[in-house]
């Protein structure tokens, strides 16, 4: 008797391997971040050119996920049919390769999502992933030349959330809201910080390929190359932040006694240290798990003795005036790290903005209670209520605080050399009417990369002089 032919062997590659599994974690998980899971053991674990596919499947399926999941829809016999998660991930992850990924032959990615989906133990569903993708191949693919003015469309055709999109039309008009939504979709840039000049050298002789940053002059940008793996981001002499963190933390000055109460994962500590090397900082930070990381990377840094990390909830501060600058880089939506932090669109409601608003209140008071000199609150949001609304509440309760121009400080800094920019022209659109600075991705034109983010610096009043 013949025997029955065999099954063929379900092979699925690394990269898409690890693709599928972070994808099910941030499924599963409201707590799991692109971000953290791409730079996790398992993934840095991947020889380069596996990294860096895995990276741009999980970014990329994510970004798209609401307009590849509308395409799938048309596909299936029962449109609103709930698919198991490991299904729609299947699918989500060959569908963006066809569509938006050139170099995939479509053979490996309709073949690999099925065997994602038999490996996952859906013999029978991973049928219908391999005919649903087969009859998607051979749509056209999307044209991403020309952005719709009416949000529904927008929304749809950059795959955001339509109530995402109508709040940025209001408040911003419709050719930033077209920027935002465009950057979002695109793969942001990999900003450095270099502790020391001469360590650029050293990266190229490692064919490290950087360019400069758009603001920060110690900025740089890595066009090509695996930075991670060099001798000087093991050492810290070059370390990856994005440029708008960095800047934050260049705002924010000088102090004798600091304190950084939203630290972890600890680049602007390590900047506040640098810029005020006879200072003493404290770095708080409420999570038990970031504050052990966070007190990790300190110790391991050159500015462990100056550094003392402390787990503590920043809005618990006592009200003593004991720090002459705070930082207050506080939790957010994010909405301007959409780009880097695509999940967010998919699990931020309205209603989390209000809860965000009570928190950040609650840090910002804190801070003014703790400080004698100035404070510097920040966001990654590009939402009004929780960045000039904050401040405006706050400031009416505080009336020996007032608020500074973060124009005044930035011309400041680019005397001294550490902004690169040659005048104020680039950041004039950025500067509120209370002086505070929002930076929208595209601020800096189609060809600059950066996120999204709102500081406003507060200063305390000096006691008037009796007559």
């Amino acid at each position: 008797m013949a025997k029955p032919p065999k099954k063929p062997v379900a092979r699925v590659t690394p990269s898409r391997s690890e693709a599928f599994t972070i994808l099910m974690e941030l499924e599963r998980s409201a707590n799991a971040h692109a971000d953290d899971l791409l730079r996790g053991p398992r993934v840095t674990a991947l020889p380069p050119q596996d990294r860096n596919l895995c990276t741009t499947l999980v970014l990329g399926t994510q970004r798209w996920q609401i307009r590849l999941d509308a395409s799938i829809r048309t596909r299936l016999a029962k449109p609103n049919a709930k698919l198991d998660p490991a299904i729609r991930i299947a699918l989500r992850l060959g569908l963006f390769q066809l569509q938006y990924l050139d170099r995939i032959p479509a053979h490996a990615a309709i073949g690999e999502s099925v065997s994602l989906a038999r490996l996952a133990g859906h013999e029978h569903a991973s049928r219908m992933v391999n005919a649903v993708l087969r009859s998607l191949s051979e749509a056209p693919k999307p044209d991403l030349t020309a952005l719709p003015a009416d949000p529904v469309q927008l929304a749809a055709a950059t795959a955001h959330p339509k109530w995402l999109v109508e709040r940025w039309l209001s408040h911003y008009g419709l050719a930033t809201a077209q920027a935002i939504c465009q950057n979002g979709q695109r793969q942001p840039e990999l900003n450095v910080r270099l502790e020391d000049p001469a360590v650029e050298a050293e990266l190229a002789g490692q064919g490290i390929d950087l360019a400069p940053g758009a603001i920060l002059s110690a900025v740089r940008r890595v066009l090509s190359g695996d930075v991670t793996s060099t001798e000087a981001f093991r050492s810290g002499r070059v370390r990856i932040q994005e440029e708008g963190s960095q800047l934050i933390a260049e705002l924010a000055g000088r102090g004798g006694r600091i304190l950084d109460c939203c630290a972890a994962p600890g680049g602007k500590a390590l900047i506040l240290a640098k810029r005020n090397p006879q200072a003493k900082l404290m770095a708080l930070e409420i999570s038990p798990a970031r504050c052990e990381a966070l007190r990790m990377r300190i110790e391991a840094s050159p500015y462990a003795a100056q550094l003392e990390v402390v787990q503590g909830d920043a809005t618990e501060l006592p009200a003593e005036p004991s720090y002459d600058l705070i930082l207050a880089d506080v939790p957010c939506s994010g909405t301007g790290t959409l780009g880097r932090n695509p999940e967010i669109r998919h699990r931020l409601q309205p209603a989390d903005l209000n809860r965000h608003q009570e928190r950040q209140y609650a840090i910002l008071r804190g801070a003014l209670r703790a400080g004698a000199g100035r404070v510097i609150y920040s966001t990654c949001s590009l939402e009004p209520e929780e960045n000039s609304a904050v401040v405006a509440k706050v400031l009416a309760e505080h009336l020996d605080w007032r608020q500074i121009s973060v124009a005044d400080v930035a011309r400041e800094l680019r005397e001294e050399g550490t902004m690169s920019l040659a005048s104020d022209e680039t950041l004039r659109s950025t500067y509120g009417p209370d002086g505070s600075m929002t930076i929208l991705p595209g601020s800096f034109g189609p060809d600059v990369q950066t996120d999204g983010f709102f500081v406003a610096i507060l200063e305390k009043l000096r006691p008037t002089s009796p007559q």
